[in-house]
């Protein structure tokens, strides 16, 4: 049973991860984040994110303020369940953003120095596996678990209820709604062993967002942007393992006032680096920037993410305790 736990539950609060990542600042899911547990698995994160850039971080339309610099730190914390659904694995989670921004923004002709603080737009996910293993409903289907050729559906919705001031460009809350529509794809290489395990995943998304009526006094529009993640994933030890991570974006072009502005095109790569602390906790480093950001309407982007989510599943923890483990 120690060694159930071990492999499994570590597995149980990475499957439950993905969830936390849908509102990080450049809307890039680390690798392995959707990789299915025990149906009944919860998690709970506490995530630190620090970036800087020509875009506000909180804004997961990556609205480009040409010549703009802002520096942000961005804390979040949220809850994840596992179920199972139609005998598929299935998730649902909330999460909650917190932190800082401050930067100069363009007012008229003048670039003028604004900061601001406070909660986010919560989000809401539900993922659910269309094609691959069945549903996970004991211990002997956990142990049995291999992603093979994994393909899921992935929905966020985030509520427009953060901070904000509409006498402000720089805003943590977006004051509209928006979402993203995305497939996540796992292909499992070679085998599934502990030390030995290897993948490689896809994220094609897309964001849509709603109206922002009340932007400075105007209103501010922008097309869906797509997204495209890609991780190639290794383990280093049974404990350990990294991700050559890369993702594209494409479109979100931001209309404010009838005055169209640019649309994204832009690549990002990154390393991510995972570490099973013990049967309950995970810990993931990570950092991402993006590459072809020369030019003045290109995004740029740099983040650091620390993550550290507690897992657990009561029939593992129940077997622990019949078993006098600590």
């Amino acid at each position: 049973m120690k060694q159930i736990s071990r492999l499994r539950l570590a597995a149980a609060t990475l499957a439950v991860m993905g969830c936390f990542a849908a509102t990080e600042a450049m809307a890039q899911v680390p690798g392995r984040f959707y990789l299915k547990s025990l149906d009944g698995a919860n998690g709970i994160p506490v995530i630190v994110n620090s970036m800087s850039g020509n875009t506000n971080p909180f804004d997961m339309s990556h609205n480009v303020t040409a010549g703009a610099s802002f520096d942000a730190t961005m804390a979040m914390v949220g809850y994840a369940h596992t179920f199972a659904l139609f005998d598929r694995s299935a998730m649902a989670a909330v999460i909650l953003p917190m932190g800082r921004i401050s930067g100069d923004v363009k007012v008229g002709n003048n670039w003028v120095n604004q900061q601001t603080s406070g909660f986010g737009d919560p989000m809401l996910e539900f993922d659910i596996n269309l094609i691959g293993p069945r549903s996970q409903k004991n211990i002997p289907d956990a142990m049995r678990y291999e992603p093979g050729f994994s393909l899921d559906l992935l929905a966020d919705l985030a509520l427009p209820i953060g901070e904000y001031d509409n006498t402000k460009q720089l805003n943590i809350g977006q004051n509209r709604w928006y979402g993203r529509i995305g497939m996540p794809v796992t292909v499992q290489l070679g085998p599934w062993i502990p030390g030995q395990r290897t993948t490689l995943e896809f994220l094609p998304a897309v964001w849509l967002f709603g109206d922002n009526t009340d932007y400075v006094g105007t209103t501010m529009k922008t097309d869906p942007m797509y997204q495209l993640d890609a991780h190639l994933t290794r383990d280093f030890t049974e404990h350990a393992w990294g991700s050559l991570d890369a993702s594209w974006y494409s479109g979100g072009q931001a209309t404010i006032n009838g005055v169209k502005g640019s649309k994204l095109n832009n690549l990002g790569v990154g390393l991510t680096l995972g570490y099973t602390v013990n049967d309950n906790l995970n810990l993931t480093v990570g950092y991402k920037s993006t590459v072809n950001d020369n030019a003045a309407g290109d995004l740029s982007m740099d983040s650091f993410m620390v993550t550290l989510v507690y897992g657990w599943h009561p029939l593992i923890e129940g077997s622990k305790r019949l078993k006098g483990e600590k």
